[in-house]
C-alpha cells in the first residue's frame, strides 16, 4: 500500500500531537475500568468465611544480609565469567568494571548497617559489666541478656566479615579489570602490521563484502522503518529538532552578544572576540549534540533502531558532531571572512589555508573514526580497519607535515592582506616533526598508535583550544573594569545602577564561571579522548562530590555546599527578621533605644545559631564531634586558657558586629591606624608609619575604641590660624570661608565654619571647620587649604604674627661699673648710670633719651647715623 508524502507529513504531525496524550491512555482505562472485586468476593460465601492465611514473618537483618551477600556472591561470580569472555572488548569492560564497582559499594552498604547495631551492643555490654568471677552468683536475667547480646554480635561480626571477604574480591576483579584495559590499550598501540601487497588485496575484497554488507544493511532497516515504523521515526526526529531548537533559540536570545559577531565594529576589544569565540564554538555544538543524543535516545525507545543499525547510526552523528565542532573552532579562531574578529595573528591568505588544512584534518580523522565503526559494527576482517587507519595516518601526516610550510604569520603593523611569514621555530618544526613521526610509525607497521596520535592531534587538540579559550575568557573578564565594558556589564550599569566595585564583583563571578564551565566541558572530553569511558568520569565525579573520607570522617562537596546555602539562607532570614522585628514591633513599644537594641542584637545571635545548626546538620557533620570539642574547650579553660578563651570569643563578637572592620580607621589607646586583619584571636592595626601592632581582641572590647570611618567617610577636619593684632578680625574670617568653600573636596552641606576662636599672646585665633565626604583626604585639604591661606594673606597685606617679648636686665653695681666704663669708651653711653637699657641695636642706649642730637659723634660711613655696632628701634 503507497501513500502521498502528504498524507505521511500529516501523519507524523498527528502523531506529534497525540504523543502526550499516549501516556494518559493506560491512567485513563485504570479508572474508566468498573470495580469487579467486591462483588465477586460477595458471590463466593465459602471463601469468605475462610481465614486469611498467616503473614510469612519477615527475615530478621541477619538473615536478609545472608541472602543479599549470597547474591551478590553469584553476581560477582558472574561478573568474573563475563570478564574473561570479553577479555578483548575495552568498551565492554569499562561497563563491567561500573558493575563491579557498583556491586562493591553494595557489598560495604550491608556491612556498614550493622554498625548501629554493634554501637547499641557494645553500650548494652558495658552498662551490664563485667561478668562476675567464678563461683559468684548472677542475676539470671543480667546472664541471660548478656550471652543474647555475645551472641547476636558474634553472628553480625560473622555477616561483617564474609561482607569484607567479598568486598576484598570484588575489589580485585575491579583492579584486574583495570590491569587488563591497560594491557589491552598498550597491546592495540604497540601491536605491529606488516602492509604489503598481499594485505592491500584482502583489503580490497573485505572492502566489497563490507560495502555489500553495509547497503544491504541500511537500506532494509530503512525500507522496514518507512513502511512500518514511519510514525515513530518522525515523532523522534520531531522531539529532537523541538529540544535543539529550545536550546539554541533559549541561548542565542539569552547570549546573543557573545554568540554573535557585530559586523559593524571596526576594532572589537579583545576580551569580546575571546568571549564570542568560545560561545559561538560551544553553544552551537552543545545543540547538535543535544540534537542527536535525543534523537537516539527517542529512536532506541520507540523501538526503531535494529541491533545492527545502531552503532553505524551513532558513528555518523559522531562524525557529524566532530567536524562540526572543528568547523565552528576553527572559524571563530581564524575568522577567515571577518579578519576584525580574527584571534590568531595571521595573514588573510593564512588563515584560509588553515582553515582548508585543519578541516581536511578533521574530515579525515572522523571517516576513519566512522568506517572502524562501521567494520566492527558488521563483523567485517580487521585487516580492513587496519589498512584504512594505515592511510588515514599517512595522509594526516603529509598534511601536518605541509602546514608546516605555509607562512601565515602576519607582519607586524602590517594589515590583513599582507604578504605572510613562515612560522616561527618553536612552531614549524614540531609541526613538520609529528607529521613525518605520523608517516614513519605507519610506514613502520604501528598502524594504532599513529591513528591514535592523529586523531589525538586533531581532536584533543581543538578541545585543547576550546578550554584554553574558556579560560583565557574567564582571565580577561576578572581583570578591574573589564565586565563593566562588555554589554552585559553596560546592561547591568544601566538597569540596576551598579558601580564599579559592585560591576567588578560580578565580573569576578563571570570569569569564575568562564573557569568552571571550560573545565568542565573540557577536562571530560579530553578523558574520552584518552579511552576513559563516560560512565568512569561520571562515576569519579560522583564520587568526589558525594564520597569524600578522611579517616573516620566521611563527608560529600555536595552536602557540604549545601549546609553552607542553608546557612546563608538562615543568616538572611534571620537579618530580614530583625528588621522586621525592629521596625515593626519594638517601634511600637515604649522601650528605649539601648533595651531595643540589645533586644535585636540577641535575637540576632540566636538566628545565628539555629542558621548554623541547620548548616552542620544538613553538611553531614556529627554534632556529637562538637560535644567532644566543647568538653575539650571546657577542659582548657579550666587548665588556665580564660584570656586565649576570651580574645577567641571577642574576636568571635567583632567578626559578628563589626564595629570596625578591615580598612577602617580606627583610635584605641595609644594607638591610631588603620585595620588590616581580624582574626578570632588578635587584631591587626598599622600606624602611620607603617608599624604593624597587634591588639588582643579582649582589649578592643573591653575599651573605648574611636572609629572614623564606621558607617562612612564623612568627617570633620579643622585648621588653626593666627594673625596679628592689627588685622580686621572680619575680613580675615571672610578670606577663610572663602578659601574653605573653594576647596573641592569639602562638602557644601554642612557647609564650612570659620570660628573666631579668642584672643591669644601675640594674635588673633581663627578655626576653619570643614567636612569632607572621606575623611582620609584630610591631610591633603589640610594642605591645601593652608597654602591657600599663606598666598591670599599675602596678597591682602595681612600679616602672621610672631613672639614678642621685653627684656628688662637688673645689674649688680659692680657689674653696672664695669658696663659703664666699657659703654663709655665706646663713646655710646648717656643717661643715668645706675640703668642699662640693652636693645637689639646696642648697650646703655635708651630710645627716650634720643633727641636726634648726637654731639661729638661722626657717621661711621654705614647709613645709620650710628657708629658700628650701635642701632635704634
Amino acid at each position: 500500500m503507497t501513500s502521498r508524502p502528504g498524507s505521511r507529513l500529516f501523519a507524523a504531525l498527528l502523531a506529534a500531537a497525540l504523543f502526550g496524550m499516549g501516556a494518559l491512555a493506560p491512567a485513563l482505562a485504570q479508572n474508566a475500568q468498573p470495580s469487579s472485586p467486591a462483588p465477586v468476593q460477595q458471590s463466593n460465601p465459602a471463601a469468605a468465611s475462610a481465614p486469611a492465611p498467616a503473614p510469612a514473618p519477615e527475615p530478621s537483618p541477619v538473615e536478609a544480609a545472608r541472602k543479599q551477600l549470597a547474591d551478590a556472591s553469584n553476581a560477582l561470580k558472574a561478573l568474573t565469567a563475563q570478564v574473561e569472555d570479553q577479555a578483548d572488548d575495552d568498551q565492554q569492560l569499562a561497563d563491567l568494571k561500573l558493575k563491579v564497582d557498583a556491586l562493591t559499594k553494595s557489598i560495604l552498604d550491608i556491612s556498614v548497617s550493622f554498625n548501629p547495631r554493634l554501637t547499641q551492643i557494645r553500650e548494652r555490654l558495658a552498662a551490664l559489666g563485667d561478668p562476675p568471677p567464678a563461683g559468684t552468683a548472677e542475676d539470671p536475667a543480667v546472664k541471660a541478656e548478656r550471652e543474647k547480646l555475645n551472641a547476636e554480635r558474634a553472628t553480625i561480626n560473622s555477616v561483617t566479615g564474609d561482607a569484607e571477604n567479598l568486598s576484598v574480591a570484588s575489589r580485585k576483579l575491579s583492579n584486574a579489570i583495570t590491569e587488563d584495559r591497560r594491557t589491552l590499550f598498550t597491546n592495540t598501540l604497540l601491536r605491529k602490521t606488516d602492509v604489503n601487497l598481499d594485505t592491500l588485496s584482502d583489503a580490497v575484497t573485505a572492502f566489497g563484502d563490507e560495502k555489500t554488507d553495509f547497503v544491504q544493511a541500511v537500506s532494509s532497516w530503512f525500507s522496514f522503518v518507512w513502511n512500518f515504523k514511519f510514525y515513530q521515526l518522525m515523532s523522534a526526529l520531531f522531539f529532537s529538532v523541538l529540544a535543539a531548537l529550545v536550546l539554541v533559540i533559549f541561548s542565542y536570545r539569552l547570549l546573543s552578544p557573545v554568540v554573535r559577531r557585530d559586523a559593524g565594529i571596526e576594532r572589537p576589544a579583545y576580551l569580546s572576540r575571546l568571549s564570542v569565540a568560545f560561545w559561538s564554538t560551544v553553544l552551537p555544538t552543545l545543540a547538535l549534540l543535544a540534537f542527536e543524543a535525543i534523537s537516539l535516545f527517542l529512536l532506541d525507545n520507540f523501538n526503531v533502531l535494529r541491533s545492527d543499525v545502531a552503532p553505524i547510526l551513532a558513528a555518523f552523528m559522531g562524525l557529524l558532531l566532530a567536524i562540526f565542532f572543528v568547523y565552528r573552532l576553527t572559524m571563530a579562531v581564524l575568522a577567515p571572512l571577518e579578519p576584525n574578529w580574527r584571534l590568531a595573528h595571521v595573514t588573510d591568505r593564512g588563515a584560509r589555508l588553515l582553515s582548508v588544512t585543519i578541516m581536511a584534518l578533521a574530515v579525515v580523522i572522523s571517516f576513519d573514526f566512522f568506517f572502524s565503526a562501521v567494520s566492527k559494527a558488521l563483523g567485517a576482517d580487521v585487516i580492513l580497519t587496519v589498512v584504512k587507519s594505515y592511510f588515514t595516518s599517512v595522509i594526516a601526516g603529509l598534511m601536518l607535515f605541509a602546514m608546516s610550510f605555509i607562512k601565515p604569520i602576519r607582519p607586524a603593523d602590517a594589515a590583513d592582506d599582507a604578504a605572510g611569514q613562515a612560522w616561527p621555530r618553536i612552531v614549524r618544526w614540531p609541526l613538520a616533526l609529528a607529521g613525518a613521526a605520523l608517516v614513519a610509525t605507519a610506514l613502520l607497521g604501528y598502524v594504532g598508535l599513529a591513528r591514535f596520535a592523529a586523531t589525538q592531534i586533531v581532536m584533543a587538540g581543538a578541545v585543547i583550544v576550546t578550554t584554553f579559550l574558556g579560560l583565557l575568557s574567564g582571565r580577561a573578564i576578572i581583570k578591574p573594569g573589564a565586565f563593566a565594558d562588555t554589554v552585559f556589564g553596560r546592561y547591568c550599569r544601566k538597569r540596576f545602577q551598579l558601580g564599579e566595585m559592585e560591576l567588578d564583583q560580578i565580573g569576578l563571578a563571570v570569569g569564575f564561571a568562564f573557569y568552571t564551565i571550560a573545565i568542565v566541558i573540557g577536562v571530560p572530553l579530553l578523558l574520552m579522548q584518552w579511552g576513559f569511558q563516560l560512565q568512569e568520569i561520571w562515576t569519579w565525579l560522583s564520587q568526589i562530590f558525594t564520597e569524600i573520607t578522611i579517616g573516620k570522617f566521611h563527608f560529600s562537596i555536595i552536602g557540604l555546599l549545601a549546609g553552607v546555602a542553608f546557612f546563608f539562607v538562615g543568616l538572611w532570614v534571620t537579618r530580614w527578621l530583625q528588621g522586621w522585628l525592629d521596625g515593626n514591633v519594638l517601634a511600637r513599644s515604649k522601650l528605649d533605644s539601648g533595651v531595643r537594641n540589645s533586644v535585636k542584637t540577641g535575637f540576632g545571635y540566636v538566628g545565628i545559631a539555629i542558621a548554623a545548626l541547620f548548616g552542620i546538620s544538613a553538611a553531614g557533620i556529627d554534632l556529637s564531634s562538637l560535644a567532644l570539642v566543647a568538653g575539650a574547650l571546657s577542659l582548657g579553660i579550666g587548665f588556665g586558657l580564660q584570656n586565649i578563651v576570651s580574645n577567641f570569643v571577642s574576636g568571635l563578637i567583632l567578626l559578628v558586629e563589626r564595629p570596625f572592620k578591615v580598612g577602617d580607621w580606627v583610635v584605641t589607646g595609644t594607638t591610631e591606624g588603620f585595620v588590616r586583619r581580624i582574626s578570632v584571636r588578635a587584631t591587626e592595626i598599622e600606624t602611620f608609619q607603617h608599624l604593624s601592632i597587634i591588639v588582643p581582641n579582649s582589649e578592643l572590647i573591653n575599651a573605648s575604641v574611636g572609629n572614623w570611618t564606621h558607617k562612612n567617610r564623612l568627617g570633620r577636619v579643622e585648621i588653626a590660624v593666627g594673625v596679628g593684632y592689627d588685622s580686621d578680625p572680619r575680613r580675615v574670617m571672610e578670606i577663610l570661608l572663602e578659601i574653605a568653600q573653594a576647596q573641592e573636596n569639602v562638602l557644601r552641606n554642612p557647609e564650612p565654619v570659620v570660628a573666631f576662636q579668642g584672643f591669644g599672646d601675640s594674635s588673633l585665633n581663627f578655626e576653619i571647620r570643614v567636612h569632607l565626604a572621606d575623611v582620609l583626604d584630610g591631610l591633603k585639604v589640610r594642605n591645601d587649604i593652608r597654602l591657600t591661606i599663606f598666598e591670599r594673606f599675602k596678597e591682602e597685606g595681612i600679616e602672621f604674627p610672631f613672639p614678642q617679648r621685653d627684656l628688662h636686665l637688673k645689674i649688680e653695681d659692680g657689674v653696672a661699673s664695669i658696663l659703664r666704663e666699657a659703654v663709655t669708651q665706646r663713646g655710646h653711653f648717656r643717661g643715668n648710670p645706675e640703668k642699662v637699657h640693652t636693645n637689639m641695636g646696642g648697650l646703655g642706649h635708651r630710645p627716650e633719651d634720643d633727641d636726634g642730637s648726637h654731639p661729638g659723634h661722626e657717621d661711621d660711613g654705614d647709613g645709620d647715623g650710628h657708629e658700628d655696632g650701635s642701632h635704634n628701634n
